[in-house]
């Protein structure tokens, strides 16, 4: 089975889950959560009058249903006779799996009526969904392996850090969630101040949050710097160069949007590029952490073979 066809069917599957988290967010942002209070149907029907509210939801379960049959497609080429990556079937099967569940969160979280521990929970799955399918896109791409300039030395010495950076951006990425589903985005109204204060009192659970999460969001802007910066110091990758850049450009525009979100009181637009921004730089921390553990080829590096024949023919002439 050609690499390069599970390498598009994986790359198209990020771009969609990418798609139905902003789809999501947008979801939140105009309150359209429980615009369709029952499930799987909306208002008892598969086709309701897209409207309102109505369009959003429905929107986002029918791109979450598009993402399902794709996800499907790419776990059937995994299973094709001829594949040559026995690996990719079971990691193509934990990605459904984890869409199973995804799925049943999102039922939950509606029929319960958005509770916050379920909401933060089916966000954070995406995430991790996200992370899964970022990590099979790299390790299928056609260019896998490929030696060109790549250092192996700075790939090694890069991993703990990178694994490290991105791990601390999922937490972030958790922490959001929670700020958001447990109302508390606005619990620090004004910028960069909360409640006129440096370090507000945290007596109160969500000024706790929003406190905790801007902190934490500082901490992880200042990480994935140190990371982009360690990787264009140490790599001469073009790929994993241009992912740094990619993520010093991602880091610095979530910050602002952080500002913009609550300075305009979450107004939709800003609210919902704050996740996908959020979402993009988890993918391309992954992307980095994945493409740090390129296998080496053992053919550059083995010592030259000696021909013996050769020498055994030319030995009479001498």
């Amino acid at each position: 089975m050609s690499r390069s066809l599970h390498h598009r069917a994986f790359a198209v599957a990020v771009g969609w889950t990418l798609l139905l988290l902003f789809l999501g967010s947008v979801v939140h942002a105009t309150g359209s959560s429980l615009a369709c209070p029952d499930w799987p149907t909306c208002h008892g029907t598969l086709m309701p009058n897209m409207i309102g509210g109505v369009f959003w939801e429905h929107l986002h379960r029918l791109v979450a249903g598009g993402l399902v049959l794709l996800w499907l497609l790419a776990t059937w080429l995994a299973w094709k006779p001829g594949a040559d990556r026995p690996w990719l079937r079971w990691w193509s099967l934990v990605g459904v799996g984890l869409l199973i569940v995804q799925s049943v969160l999102g039922g939950v979280t509606v029929l319960m009526k958005l509770p916050p521990a379920v909401s933060t929970a089916h966000l954070g799955l995406a995430f991790l969904f996200l992370s899964l399918t970022t990590v099979l896109a790299v390790r299928t791409s056609p260019r896998w392996g490929e030696r060109g300039d790549v250092d192996r030395r700075a790939r090694r010495s890069l991993r703990p850090l990178l694994l490290g950076v991105t791990g601390l951006v999922y937490v972030q990425s958790l922490l959001g969630a929670l700020v958001r589903h447990t109302g508390a985005a606005l619990a620090c109204p004004g910028v960069p101040l909360c409640l006129g204060q440096w370090v507000p009192p945290l007596d109160q659970t969500p000024i706790a949050l929003q406190y905790f999460h801007r902190v934490v969001a500082m901490l992880v802007a200042l990480a994935v710097l140190g990371a982009a910066w360690a990787v264009l110091r140490r790599s001469q990758t073009t790929r994993m160069r241009r992912a740094a850049l990619g993520a010093v450009g991602l880091v610095l525009l979530q910050v602002t949007l952080g500002f913009v979100a609550v300075a305009t009181f979450l107004a939709v637009l800003p609210d919902a590029l704050h996740t996908l921004v959020a979402a993009s730089l988890l993918a391309v921390m992954v992307s980095l952490s994945t493409w740090s553990w390129e296998p080496d080829d053992e053919r550059r590096d083995a010592p030259p073979t000696r021909n013996w024949s050769h020498r055994a023919q030319a030995a009479p002439g001498r």
